[in-house]
């Protein structure tokens, strides 16, 4: 089995947000522990994760010190993020594969994404990022160009393009370390994204990609037989903070596509991670959301499940399990 595992903001920092760099090493070396759990059964494993903090954290300093030094764009604070977050789990994944007793080692790829340039989101930027602000010192970075939008007592905070990933332009180095051995880290952030030009050279833009999306691309792209969005909870659930809560197992394609369609996930949590494991299933594969410490036993049931040829009804699969629609019978 390869196995895509996309780490979720919480796997990035304390239980409280605290992104501190203490509280970043501890939560990531308690990731990487799980993901060389998964390593240890055999399979190989790519690594990709989320960056919004890390990022956050870097706009703040571009605000408080734009009148010192330059502020840098967004692909720089992609980048600096995919190098700053690499390093960790690198580190933390070759001291966890060790403890394993796992003879492998983690290799970090700062990995590009390649956006539209006539992307929709471009003339209505969507995603917020960064820190809330008075009217007063929002309006200043308005003069520079920026987005900001009054988001009512919470203060004005900044809004920026979030185009779909359309290419991953580092794919096969991607591929060719998973194939040497290597726990890769790639496509942090969903990668920087760049567009790219008429004679093919590709330049940042101030923009930022959907981890979850990106993930489903790049797992595509490195022919992973299933992603997992690992997050804060079990499964994905239907009705959720209502008494009629219940939590999704096995789900084919067109089934989730019609619960999705009754608005059961929030487009600012779990709608996301939705359409990407839908994106990855729709391709043949299998995507599992559930939390980081059942990662190792999902893929597991998953494995087993596949190789049963999806025989009986899933109930021993672990987390919410998409699954490709059934093949058509043949006469």
């Amino acid at each position: 089995m390869r196995a895509l595992i996309a780490l979720g903001g919480n796997a990035m920092t304390a239980p409280d947000g605290t992104a501190t760099v203490e509280a970043q090493r501890e939560a990531i070396g308690t990731a990487a522990a799980r993901i060389a759990e998964l390593v240890a059964t055999g399979t190989d494993v790519v690594v990709t994760h989320g960056n919004g903090p890390q990022v956050g954290n870097l706009l703040v300093k571009n605000e408080l010190t734009a009148h010192v030094v330059p502020m840098v764009p967004l692909d720089w604070c992609g980048a600096q993020t995919q190098g700053t977050l690499g390093y960790t789990l690198t580190t933390c994944l070759d001291d966890a594969l060790t403890a394993q007793g796992i003879d492998r080692r983690a290799a970090a790829l700062v990995t590009r994404t390649v956006v539209d340039a006539d992307d929709p989101d471009f003339l209505q930027p969507s995603k917020p990022v960064g820190r809330f602000l008075p009217e007063a010192e929002a309006q200043r970075f308005v003069a520079e160009g920026q987005n900001w939008q009054d988001r009512g007592d919470k203060g004005w905070r900044r809004v920026v393009p979030s185009p779909q990933p359309r290419e991953i332009v580092d794919a096969p180095a991607v591929l060719a370390l998973v194939e040497s051995g290597f726990v890769v880290v790639a496509a942090g952030g969903g990668g920087i994204p760049v567009v790219r030009g008429e004679d093919g050279s590709l330049t940042g833009v101030e923009a930022v990609i959907d981890k979850d999306l990106g993930a489903a691309l790049l797992g595509r792209l490195v022919h992973a037989d299933v992603l997992v969005i690992a997050t804060d909870v079990d499964n994905a659930v239907i009705g959720w903070g209502t008494p009629d809560a219940r939590p999704l197992g096995r789900v084919t394609v067109g089934e989730m596509r019609d619960i999705a369609a009754e608005g059961h996930f929030a487009s600012g949590s779990m709608g996301p991670k939705v359409e990407a494991a839908l994106r990855f299933a729709e391709q043949g594969g299998c995507s599992i959301i559930t939390s980081l410490d059942r990662i190792r036993d999902a893929v597991a049931a998953v494995a087993e499940h596949v190789q049963g040829a999806g025989a009986g009804d899933g109930a021993d699969l672990v987390g919410t399990v998409i699954v490709p629609e059934p093949a058509p019978a043949t006469v």
